[in-house]
């Protein structure tokens, strides 16, 4: 018998027409955009599926559409039969698997991450910060590079993926020679990612202080299936520590790679993103190739998914 992980991406997996298909084809995906829609005031759903692309990647805009499309393709995939022994997200990710794991209720995770975008966004001005990818040199090597690059400013570790990716963050001219520095020692690529914030880095502790206060005003519920948290990579033991983790979420490096390493520990085997894009799917893979790895985001994914998992 499979032991699944139900796991959700974040930011940078958004597109134009996501969610359109479950909502055009299963009332129980539709009912998720019209509470997105009604508890945000505004046509999320419109933005989704026939929006413009500047407007979608706006972070106050872009953190909703992801979790509403990731909660429809969950409510598709459970009203299908299908359940999960363990739950993850990849930073804003985490939201969705909060509200899978019974902890948040969709209607105040909507809210919440609309404004987690907003904050984050306002923390840092737009020209001051950037992010980058680090790709094929080893996490000791690249924090060497960040120590010699912080003469010129913060940079800091922000994302830790998958073996031989790591993301840095920090003030632009910091992160650009650390990228320099990276590759002096033997990386294989820098990529500067299109990001408008040093996200998961000290310079968003403003963010997480405001995140903080309305993270107060959210009743939480008990955690009915295991979910791990990306501060520390592992499970989160209580609903009291919800709210802090989140806060420190939004400031601290995101150790996802420990979080698929736990999993695979505790014996899951196969791992389903839920939600726009296959960006995890390709981090998974490259943790183990042995594992199962398969994705949820429109009908042809949906049916594929289910039709493996009932074989």
């Amino acid at each position: 018998m499979s032991k699944i992980a139900f796991i959700f991406p974040g930011q940078g997996a958004q597109y134009i027409g996501m969610g359109k298909e479950l909502f055009d084809n299963i009332d129980v995906c539709k009912n998720i955009f019209n509470i997105a829609d009604k508890e945000l005031d505004f046509e999320l759903s419109k933005l989704c599926f026939d929006g413009t692309v500047e407007e979608l990647n706006i972070t106050e805009n872009t953190q909703p559409a992801i979790l509403a499309t990731s909660i429809a393709a969950l409510m598709a995939l459970k009203e299908r039969g299908i359940k999960c022994d363990v739950t993850a997200g990849l930073s804003l990710g985490e939201y969705s698997a909060l509200v899978c794991s019974g902890v948040m209720e969709f209607k105040d995770a909507i809210k919440i991450v609309k404004k987690r975008g907003k904050y984050m966004q306002e923390a840092v001005p737009v020209g001051i910060g950037t992010m980058a990818a680090i790709l094929g040199l080893e996490v000791n090597l690249v924090k060497e590079a960040c120590n010699e690059a912080s003469v010129s400013g913060i940079v800091e570790i922000a994302n830790l993926n998958c073996p031989g990716q790591v993301v840095i963050a920090g003030e632009i001219a910091a992160v650009e020679l650390a990228c320099e520095k990276a590759k002096e020692k033997g990386a294989r690529r820098v990529v500067l990612l299109s990001v408008s914030a040093p996200f998961h880095s000290s310079m968003l502790k403003p963010a997480a202080i405001k995140l903080e206060t309305e993270l107060e005003n959210i009743v939480l519920k008990d955690i009915t299936i295991p979910v791990m948290t990306n501060v520390n990579g592992d499970y989160i033991k209580s609903k009291d520590d919800v709210k802090g983790n989140l806060k420190l979420q939004v400031m601290n490096s995101v150790l996802w790679e420990k979080i698929i390493r736990n999993m695979i520990k505790d014996g899951i085997d196969t791992f389903i993103e839920i939600g726009p894009g296959k960006v995890l799917c390709g981090f998974v893979k490259k943790i183990d190739r042995k594992l199962t790895v398969l994705n949820v985001e429109d009908m042809a994914s949906l049916n594929k998914t289910v039709e493996f998992l009932r074989e």
